[in-house]
């Protein structure tokens, strides 16, 4: 961490003590400073998380279990995945919905001391109940089992009782293990904002920026996709792209660098970046990709997924609490590591 303060630092023409104040005039600059400071005063440092099995080691190390509110935990694979994550012990669950269904999985008396269960009349009252559980502090995680996005939904953004703070942007974040990948990759977004704005794209960086620095990756490099690596004004994300690299090399967004508009095989490629006669930090080397729109963020989910067998996980952002979102037809193996994710996101 020290060397993060350093490096830092010397990118401005300025005190280690105007950079400080610099810092702290930015969004995340004071928590970046506070965990920083924090860390070299506890001489606590993690080393980059870089595969699932190593973020599962690494939960065993954390000192409490969040609380996990899961909304109709009828299915299968939702059922799968919290017990196993209750047998690695990494969270404690709340179970909310019908009794009848919840005492089926047989969960509760599988992990006696370590699950709740909320009895709740139907979908809507479970989604009601979990969420404010949540907004009260009594769990850390939201997690959606049987029930129907537009309703989990509905109540995580309730303006009186949900956990969507005003002006917070809501977006989601994916991580892939994909074989023959030395790193775990992120991505947004793939779920939520059809077609991001620079404003948008900028909160959704910041809040991908926080969630990888508990991964242990200090200097994040960040793709921002296209299919080319040329700006042009008919793609008006491309001009986003280069106001955002300027930004990234003045500073505003932290200890990170920024590179675009390029292709994914340029942004994981180093190779292809040198026959394209490309010169970034980030080709090659990219922790974060940034895609220009939910169409292309979603396909490239879904084909690594399919065809490249990697191992997911994902959940939203911007909320109070990380809320695990997972697909239908997601795997007990994709929602268990999405609750692995959310967990170490939820410890402070």
């Amino acid at each position: 961490m020290i060397s993060v303060v350093a490096r830092e630092a010397t990118k401005f023409p300025i005190s280690r003590l105007s950079w400080i104040a610099l810092m702290l005039s930015k969004p995340d600059g004071g928590n970046m400073l506070n965990n920083i400071f924090y860390n070299l005063s506890q001489n606590t440092f993690m080393s980059r998380i870089k595969t699932f099995q190593e973020l599962i080691s690494h939960l065993a190390l954390m000192k409490e279990r969040p609380a996990v509110a899961v909304v109709c935990p009828y299915d299968e694979e939702t059922c799968g995945a919290v017990s196993k994550a209750l047998a690695d012990g990494f969270i404690k669950a709340i179970l909310v919905g019908e009794k009848e269904k919840i005492d089926a999985s047989g969960i509760e008396k599988r992990f006696p001391g370590h699950v709740d269960v909320i009895e709740a009349g139907d979908s809507h009252d479970a989604a009601a109940k979990a969420v404010s559980l949540v907004h009260d502090g009594k769990a850390g995680v939201l997690m959606k089992g049987l029930v129907s996005t537009d309703v989990l939904l509905r109540a995580v953004l309730n303006k009186e009782t949900g956990i969507l703070p005003k002006g917070n942007l809501l977006t989601h974040i994916t991580v892939s293990e994909i074989p023959g990948m030395n790193r775990l990759l992120f991505y947004s977004d793939v779920a939520v904002i059809p077609y991001p704005t620079i404003e948008q794209r900028e909160k959704m960086l910041m809040l991908d920026l926080e969630l990888v620095r508990k991964f242990g990756i200090e200097h994040p490099k960040v793709a921002l996709i296209h299919f080319n690596e040329k700006v042009n004004p008919k793609f008006p994300n491309s001009v986003d792209y280069q106001l955002m690299v300027e930004k990234a090399a003045a500073g505003e967004y932290g200890d990170m660098v920024a590179g675009g508009p390029m292709d994914v095989k340029t942004a994981v490629d180093l190779h292809s970046a040198q026959v394209k006669g490309i010169e970034s930090e980030v080709c090659g080397n990219a922790d974060i990709l940034i895609f220009p729109n939910i169409e292309s963020g979603n396909t490239f989910y879904k084909t690594i997924s399919y065809f490249a067998h990697a191992r997911m996980a994902g959940m939203l952002l911007g909320t109070i609490a990380p809320v695990v979102l997972p697909s239908r037809s997601d795997s007990t193996d994709s929602k268990y590591n999405s609750l692995a994710m959310a967990a170490l996101a939820s410890n402070h």
